[in-house]
């Protein structure tokens, strides 16, 4: 009774404290909130000027963050909502809906009155009720210098059958926030998680509430036992029997005066529903100790439900925070966690069978396929992680990780070597795999895994990618490539100390860089090129960058930006193959 009494005191004095600070927080946080409601109800007052729906024919969506992908209940389709674009200098907030038509592979823009106001960081979710329903929760709005936000409490659905939007008032739901998790499980959304953040303070939340999808109403849930601690941008996957399982997620607390320290969680919960689960009392908490192989500590992964009961977990960025600046390593491996057995593991890249193996096999083993690929997990040897470091010539270093797969993908080919350099050149010539990068928006259908966009970061410069990929998640034998990214699109403005000087920076940039390119040829020219040579049109490539070129332009045009001249983001792209298919592993 002793160790008990001691633990409620504890924990009453945390939820204490916590009301204290998030009362803080909402009292500093309601004078710029009250600055932005002005702009936010300028923006409302132009959608309000819709009055009909529009389906029209668009280009892909431009690059953006922290939008919402979801995959349609009843058609072969994916919806995306929202987002932010930051080029450097301004930040843009959207409200636009677009559709992703994935038998065409073409984009549609759906113009529907009286949407939701513009927002990015928010939560959706799709349930099959009545031709199809996509449900959006909270959200932040962003100063266009990005120093203020105002964060949503508002509840949305979008009636796919009808095309309308409806607000849904209900009292008592959860608090304004961001980066809170959403899924729909057994007629009702559950959230957890997410925080509120003001220009000085900010706080994490780790409650729980459900949203009623039959009588519309809230309640906020008050679990039993030692739930997770405060935390956003989490895993947060129901299972079949309506549980709720959170893994992972960050936070950060402040240590002393302008200092802040972050934490990237890498435990794992279960919310358990007792009985029927509609009571506050019947939800209890307990803690998950997988086995198998974990995904390493990272933020901004990306979460999705995956066949045969399993869900994945995929990119993310893991920072090393220095004392004057924060480093990061961005993935773009997938991990899958096994529901029924509480087990992580790797996915790996099987490659395509040749037509030889699949006659001989015959149909037995296409029907047999599921059953293979638990037993062939764990491979006797794993995938072996390469970490690169690769530096521009402006002195950037640029950290480069690729995921080299094991044993388990050489059984699987066959024939000479030849054959396979043929068939990677010919129907591999497409980057093989999306870039590292974090906060990617994923959504599955009908067994398929599509990733669109993400970010990742070369030193103070953020890139935001538009690309879309896709991964058959049954066969796991190569990634295709939907669209990619025209990196000339993507612009960057660096910060300016006056008018004057961005004056200056607009009118003279061009010459600026071509004298700098200069300078740059003639000192190479004296060094030599040999060291990184040049490929020429007509002349034979080196085989390490020939079967990769135009993933490792793509990806040293993305780390050194549009502007770059097609010479020295050849000559980077030579350097950065060359680290991973010559130099000993």
């Amino acid at each position: 009774m002793g160790k008990k009494g001691k633990r409620d005191k504890k924990g009453k004095g945390a939820e204490k404290t916590a009301a204290k600070l998030e009362k803080k927080v909402s009292r500093r946080a309601r004078k710029e909130e009250e600055d932005l409601e002005a702009l936010i109800a300028e923006f409302q007052s132009l959608d309000a000027k819709k009055t009909q729906v529009i389906e029209s024919s668009c280009p892909p969506p431009s690059p953006r963050l922290n939008c919402s992908l979801c995959a349609h209940p009843e058609r072969d389709e994916l919806i995306l909502f929202g987002g932010e674009y930051f080029n450097g200098q301004k930040t843009y907030l959207y409200n636009e809906l677009y559709i992703y038509h994935i038998r065409k592979n073409s984009w549609a823009k759906l113009e529907i009155p009286n949407p939701p106001p513009r927002r990015c960081a928010h939560q959706a979710a799709v349930v099959p009720t009545a031709g199809g329903q996509l449900w959006i929760f909270g959200g932040e709005f962003a100063s266009p210098n990005g120093e203020q936000f105002y964060h949503y409490k508002d509840l949305w659905v979008l009636h796919l059958a009808t095309k309308t939007w409806e607000q849904i008032k209900a009292p008592g739901g959860p608090s304004g926030r961001s980066g809170h998790r959403m899924v729909a499980c057994k007629r009702q959304l559950i959230i957890f998680g997410g925080f509120h953040e003001s220009a000085r303070d900010y706080i994490y939340y780790n409650d729980v509430y459900t949203f009623n999808l039959d009588c519309f109403t809230w309640s906020k849930l008050a679990p039993a036992g030692i739930g997770p601690a405060p935390r956003s941008g989490c895993q947060m996957t129901p299972t079949p029997e309506g549980n709720i399982i959170i893994y992972g997620g960050y936070s950060k607390q402040r240590i002393k005066k302008d200092v802040d320290k972050g934490t990237l969680h890498t435990d794992m919960f279960l919310l358990k529903a007792e009985g029927a689960g509609k009571e506050e009392d019947r939800w209890t908490w307990s803690r998950l100790s997988p086995s198998g192989v974990k995904p390493t500590p990272r933020s901004g992964f990306s979460v999705a439900a995956a066949p045969n009961n399993r869900c994945l977990l995929f990119g993310g960025v893991h920072d090393e925070e220095e004392e004057e600046s924060i480093e990061g390593d961005f993935f773009n491996d997938i991990y899958f966690y096994d529901l029924g057995k509480n087990r992580w593991f790797p996915a790996q890249l099987k490659g395509p069978k040749p037509e030889k193996r699949k006659r001989r096999r015959g149909r037995q083993a296409e029907a047999e396929a599921a059953g293979e690929e638990e037993l062939q997990l764990p491979p006797p040897r794993g995938p072996l992680e390469i970490v690169k470091e690769v530096v521009a010539e402006d002195g950037t270093v640029m950290t480069i990780k690729q995921l080299i797969p094991g044993a388990a993908e050489d059984k699987d080919r066959s024939g000479s070597e030849e054959e396979e350099e043929e068939e990677e050149s010919g129907a591999l010539g497409q980057p093989v795999e999306p870039c590292p990068r974090s906060n990617a928006m994923v959504a599955v259908k009908h067994g398929v895994l599509y990733v669109y966009g993400g970010m990742f970061e070369v030193g103070d410069r953020q890139v935001t990618l538009s690309d879309l990929h896709s991964i058959d998640l049954h066969r796991m034998e190569r990634w295709n490539v939907l669209l990619e990214m025209d990196p000339k699109t993507q612009e960057w403005l660096e910060e300016s100390e006056s008018d004057e000087e961005e004056d200056d920076d607009a009118e003279g940039a061009e010459g600026g860089e071509e004298e700098e390119e200069s300078s740059e040829e003639e000192s190479e020219d004296e060094e030599g090129e040999q060291q990184h040579p040049a490929v020429q049109p007509g002349e034979a490539q080196p085989q390490y960058l020939a079967r990769t070129e135009p993933y490792w332009l793509r990806l040293a045009r993305g780390h050194m930006g549009p502007e770059a001249k097609d010479k020295k983001v050849l000559k980077v792209a030579h350097a950065m193959a060359k680290t991973f298919y010559e130099d000993p592993l």
